[in-house]
């Protein structure tokens, strides 16, 4: 996890963000990357409210780069209607073309407030963004910002009046209005700007002050360790973070800064100016999202990626945002940028497969998961990822041979999880001992993980082995989860294996509330009414089992039940022929 995106874990942050209401502009769906190399629309003909309408249409149509130039062409024609101009430079922005919204945000004072601001906020990050800092500080000088882009007008600034050689108004704090939140990240930035300015006593201390009034995301640590790495003070910023971690030693990301310094690995290198104005904008962009804006939020990470295309930070928020709103196309297109050099390219390649379906897209996704193995052979994470592509595409074999390769290189470090899933992958290869030698590996080394004593409880229902402690055992897994499915399944088996079908049916009525479309539930609900002599209903059941997509295998299984019911020893009975061909 990197400082931005914990940003997304501060919770419920009023800030001035409080007063905020999603600026117009549709729905969430950002094309953010590169713009559709021109296009040309035929307006010469075609009345304002013609124009109008077919920017409607192409916006609708998911085209924001053509609804721009239609609402544009529209606003030429009227240019007294400020609603037009609006449309136009959101629809831009929208579309992820920041230069061509820069060229068409409304005129200062035109249309409404916000999203006038906002256009003053993209036409200078677009200054920026070309190499004209000054005339990017003037910009944002040139308007008192009110909510919701004031907080951005105060983080970026500083920047550009920097990237100006203005280092007076680069430095001098801001008036937060009363907000501890937007007051820290605006002394932050002056931090920063210091060591920038090469004041370093000066930026010392004002990280010094930043963390005596607390620091309970890690953010202002992250900093102040990579400045004292630069300084060559490692044994400073060690010690920094052994202070942090005594208040919190689970703070995995404050682990990874200390693992770094004390390692004698190269010291961070100082942003440039824009990647570091960039870094500015993405801050109030996570608000945003964490805030449940997730428009907002996109234009902003839209000017982030203006400034930087290869902020991966940005790009996995954009991921993570599109994905949230079922957009699966934009997910991946955001994913995909991230590159193999970036730390975070292990997790966007796990969350770019998540984007598709594990059953249809099987083939798919092994071939994205042995793909990521390729671009990062020495990541023990892309290992996790193929081998669970591969379990997921039923090639259990090929899965158990990759998690044998985990296992090697972790050697004693090998926790629970790899050994649960070379277990499954071993379990349905058809090698049972060896895999249930892994689950009891991974119980000896997590006993109360729910996930590992339910399947490991089940396998011995299912193959009637050892059910008083099976039972016991997803009886753990149950009252630790009890609103999954699968596992009180696991319990309504356990009853049925032992002749309970009165508790069997109980707890397998139960199971199916909670996951109706499961085909094997349905079934094992079925059987469990039969035994208990309720016919009819079994049946009813076993039909439902054949709507519900089951295996080939159960539906084979499912159809002998619903002509012939259950033999005595609980399998589908054979038909009166074969008894009487014995």
């Amino acid at each position: 996890m990197s400082k931005i995106r914990l940003l997304l874990s501060v919770s419920c942050l009023s800030l001035y963000l409080g007063a905020c209401a999603s600026l117009p502009g549709g729905p969430t769906d950002h094309l953010v990357g590169a713009p559709d190399p021109g296009h040309a629309i035929a307006t010469a003909s075609v009345s304002p409210y013609g124009l109008f309408l077919a920017g409607q249409a192409a916006g609708a149509g998911g085209d924001s780069s053509t609804a721009a130039d239609y609402y544009a062409a529209a606003a030429r024609d009227l240019p007294d209607q400020g609603f037009l101009q609006d449309h136009a430079f959101t629809a831009a922005l929208l579309s992820g073309d920041v230069s061509k919204a820069a060229a068409l945000a409304p005129a200062k004072g035109q249309g409404d407030v916000s999203i006038g601001q906002l256009g003053l906020l993209t036409v200078a990050i677009n200054d920026m963004a070309e190499d004209h800092p000054r005339d990017a500080e003037g910009v944002l000088a040139s308007a008192d910002f009110v909510p919701p882009n004031r907080v951005a007008q105060l983080l970026l600034a500083p920047w550009a009046a920097a990237a100006a050689g203005d280092w007076k108004t680069a430095l001098a704090l801001p008036d937060a209005k009363g907000d501890r939140l937007v007051a820290a990240l605006t002394q932050l930035n002056q931090a920063l700007l210091l060591e920038r300015g090469k004041r370093y006593a000066l930026a010392d201390a004002a990280f010094r002050r930043l963390l005596a009034e607390g620091d309970g995301e890690g953010l202002i640590t992250a900093d102040y360790v990579a400045f004292l790495e630069r300084r060559g003070r490692r044994t400073d910023a060690v010690a920094l973070c052994d202070a942090s971690l005594k208040g919190d030693p689970t703070a995995r990301y404050v682990r990874q800064l200390r693992d770094r310094a004390a390692s004698g690995a190269p010291a961070p290198a100082l942003l440039s100016w824009n990647d570091a104005a960039a870094e500015a904008i993405i801050t109030p962009a996570a608000i945003f999202l964490a805030e449940k804006q997730p428009e907002l939020g996109l234009d902003y990470l839209s000017l982030a990626l203006r400034l930087n295309p290869h902020e991966d930070e940005a790009w996995m928020l954009v991921g993570d945002t599109k994905n949230a709103v079922d957009d699966s196309l934009g997910a991946r297109a955001a994913y995909l940028n991230v590159t193999p050099t970036s730390p975070d390219y292990i997790d966007a390649r796990g969350r770019l497969i998540a984007t598709y379906d594990q059953t249809a897209d099987a083939a798919k996704i092994v071939d994205l998961a042995q793909e990521t193995v390729k671009n990062a052979p020495n990541d023990d994470g892309a290992l996790v990822l193929l081998a669970d592509a591969l379990n997921g595409a039923e090639r259990y074999d090929e899965a158990s041979k990759v998690m044998d390769t985990l296992m090697q290189h972790l050697g004693a470090n090998a926790g629970w999880d790899a050994y649960f899933t070379r277990g499954i992958a071993l379990d349905r290869s058809g090698r049972w001992p060896e895999a249930e030698a892994d689950f009891r590996k991974a119980l000896a080394l997590k006993p109360d993980e729910s996930d590992v004593l339910n399947y490991l409880g089940y396998s011995w229902i299912d193959r009637g082995e050892k059910l008083q402690e099976a039972k016991a055992m997803v009886e753990k897994a149950v009252a630790a989860k009890p609103d999954s499915g699968a596992m009180v399944d696991s319990l309504g088996w356990a009853y049925y294996r032992l002749g309970d079908f009165k508790r069997a049916v109980e707890q397998l009525e139960r199971a199916c509330e909670l996951e109706p479309a499961d085909p094997d539930i349905n079934n094992h609900l079925g059987d469990a009414y039969w035994q208990a002599g309720r016919r009819n209903e079994a049946h009813f059941q076993w039909a439902r089992v054949l709507t519900l997509s089951p295996s080939a295998k159960l539906r084979a299984e499912v159809q002998l039940k619903l002509q012939n019911g259950l033999a005595a020893d609980g399998a589908p009975a054979a038909p009166p022929a074969a008894i009487a061909a014995r």
